[in-house]
């Protein structure tokens, strides 16, 4: 059983010139052409132009439909991959319509836009390290939770933040002991403070997990130069890992 371009373009609903292209592009060629030109599609070219049409309603384009049918990829696993290209697109949309209000809300406020504020994530910079540590989970939670708040709570966040960085440093000076009670004191509000994070152990009540949180953010509060100076000096840094540590192993 065969049609002919016209009846096939008639019954998909679609132009004869459309199917044209879809031979030019390697798509669908007819199964066969007659002595006078005219191009004919037989059940099998039918069923290919149905997969084609039903990938192109769901907004797949015409390469990626074409490497679904050149690879013999079955159709669900084309519609997977086209739903994963689909959802980070729709990350990249989310992240900029952020951005955009962001830059709103300053304007409407009256404030100068920060760009650290409105385009920096929570621990965008520290993606690969936590999605390898406590998963993609927990790197996208947290990282969705910061992008969600307003620019006034970004900023509330970042200057609780602060003031914690701020009451650290002021004890570290005061030559404090990392098992003191000014100092475990500090380190329970610094895990409060972690537990605010959606996606952490801590926030997620498994206290196995937050202990090693606590006591890993501490080595790297040492170890990682890209913390350095966060707590004035070097000196500063061991105090808090070690108040942490004193306080994951005998208070979490």
């Amino acid at each position: 059983m065969e049609w002919t371009i016209q009846e096939l373009a008639a019954r998909a609903g679609i132009s004869s010139r459309t199917l044209r292209h879809y031979d030019s592009v390697g798509l669908l060629a007819p199964s066969r052409v007659g002595a006078n030109g005219y191009r004919y599609y037989d059940l099998g070219a039918v069923a290919r132009l149905q997969r084609i049409l039903l990938m192109r309603r769901l907004g797949m384009g015409l390469p990626a439909i074409a490497e679904v049918l050149a690879d013999e990829v079955d159709t669900l696993d084309g519609l997977r991959a086209h739903i994963a290209a689909l959802e980070a697109e729709r990350d990249r949309i989310d992240d900029r319509i952020r951005s955009v209000r962001h830059m709103l809300q300053a304007l409407e406020a009256g404030a100068e836009p920060r760009r650290d504020v409105m385009l920096a994530g929570f621990n965008e910079h520290y993606k690969d390290e936590v999605t390898a540590r406590w998963g993609e989970r927990a790197y996208q939670v947290s990282n969705d939770w910061w992008h969600g708040k307003t620019l006034d709570q970004q900023r509330a966040w970042k200057r609780d933040t602060e003031d914690l960085v701020a009451a650290w440093t002021a004890a570290a000076k005061a030559g404090v002991r990392p098992d003191s009670e000014r100092a475990q004191s500090l380190a329970a509000r610094h895990v409060r403070w972690l537990s605010r994070i959606p996606g952490t152990p801590t926030a997620d009540g498994d206290r196995e997990r937050a202990i090693e949180m606590v006591r890993c953010l501490g080595d790297m509060y040492v170890d990682d130069p890209r913390f350095a100076g966060m707590y004035d000096d070097a000196a500063g840094a061991v105090f808090v890992r070690d108040a942490l540590q004193t306080y994951a192993r005998t208070r979490m």
